[in-house]
């Protein structure tokens, strides 16, 4: 059973509830002793006085801001304890935010949320189910080892978690920060849709359990083949950077690997249409060209009247096209919505932009005709 690494009390309004803070993840990393080379002698890190060289005890250790050369200001620990907020024992809940809109990169640490009681669960649980309702996170500070956090409190299927969170100015601003960032958007063109139909190609539902920590088994591996006096194969080096001329022939050969690799069947792309398209318009030209010269004596069959060049195409996208765009990935479905202005097309499922596409098909089919 986990022990609480911090017990208090959460407020939203005028309602508390009493709780205790449980780590929610543990470390997996394998961890070493220091070794003086050449021996089994364990190197330990010690707490000494600099001038001295004599070993401190905790209990005599104070600490000390330095305001100039050699001039401290001494603060005992205990009088961090009684300025820190709320006595270091509320989570006070000041705001309720959309979860979505808080940036992953002020995320920190994840703790469990647990009531101090069967007798707090039903308010513990209404604040539950209250966050999970409304997509929402409580937005609240608390102090812990003499340190303030910002945090976000958050539901999940039957319990709270809480999320430390980076302060504003811990942030970095990666457009003063970081060299070389692109200087706009990528265009729409044949090596962004050929991006979106590999991200499409990879896309699954999240498993966390499908990933493991590689470099730690390796670790191990490492120490069982030493300890046995085996010899230890080295990782390969990195793969060489993508040179822009060949961007387009790698994403080719990548989005080919990634379908063959899942058993999907590559779908008919916009490009491939326009060619088949193409073809379909030529053929007649071809076979008025050979009749004129020769080709064929034989008196053409008779032919039905053909159907408006705007009916076939909206025949070919509406109900009987339904089965050719449940072909198409989502990234092209997609693409295919930008062209014809389908509302609301950025929110919707694969489904959805098959179904929307169709119907709209389906009403062109009609005005052509």
């Amino acid at each position: 059973m986990a022990r609480a690494i911090w017990s208090g009390v959460i407020t939203f309004g005028l309602v508390t509830v009493p709780v205790g803070l449980y780590t929610a993840t543990e470390d997996h990393t394998v961890h070493f002793h220091q070794l003086q080379r050449g021996t089994s002698d364990r190197v330990r890190t010690k707490r000494v006085n600099e001038r001295t060289g004599d070993e401190v005890g905790t209990s005599d250790i104070v600490k000390g801001y330095e305001l100039d050369e050699g001039q401290y200001v001494v603060v005992e620990p205990g009088e961090l304890d009684e300025i820190a907020p709320g006595r270091s024992r509320t989570i006070d809940i000041t705001d309720f935010v959309d979860l979505d809109r808080i940036e992953p990169v002020y995320f920190d640490r994840t703790y469990y949320i647990a009531p101090r009681g069967k007798e707090y669960t039903e308010v513990y649980e209404l604040l539950r189910a209250a966050l999970a309702e409304t997509d929402k996170a409580g937005i609240a500070t608390f102090v812990m080892r003499n340190k303030q956090y910002l945090t976000a409190l958050r539901a999940e299927d039957d319990v709270l978690v809480l999320q430390t969170l980076h302060w504003a100015d811990e942030v970095r601003d990666p457009g003063r920060e970081l060299p070389g960032l692109p200087s706009g958007r990528a265009g729409r063109g044949k090596q962004l849709d050929m991006a979106l139909q590999l991200v499409d190609a990879l896309s699954s539902d999240w498993d966390p359990s499908r990933y493991r920590d590689t470099y730690q088994e390796k670790v191990r591996e490492l120490v069982k083949a030493k300890a046995g006096g085996q010899e230890i194969a080295t990782a390969q080096e990195p793969p060489e950077a993508t040179d822009v001329i060949d961007l387009m022939k790698v994403l080719e050969g990548s989005l080919k690997a990634a379908r063959s690799g899942r058993g999907d069947k590559e779908p008919a792309g916009r490009h491939e249409e326009e060619a088949g398209r193409h073809e379909e318009e030529a053929a007649p030209r071809r076979a008025a060209a050979r009749s004129s010269s020769g080709a064929s004596a034989k008196a053409p069959a008779r032919k039905a009247p053909p159907e408006k060049a705007g009916a076939a195409r909206a025949r070919g996208r509406g109900a009987g096209g339904k089965r050719e765009l449940e072909k198409l990935s989502k990234a092209e479905l997609y693409q295919r919505a930008t062209e014809q202005d389908v509302p609301g097309r950025s929110k919707m499922s694969r489904e959805e932009l098959v179904d929307a596409l169709a119907s709209r098909g389906r009403r062109r089919g009609k005005t052509a005709a």
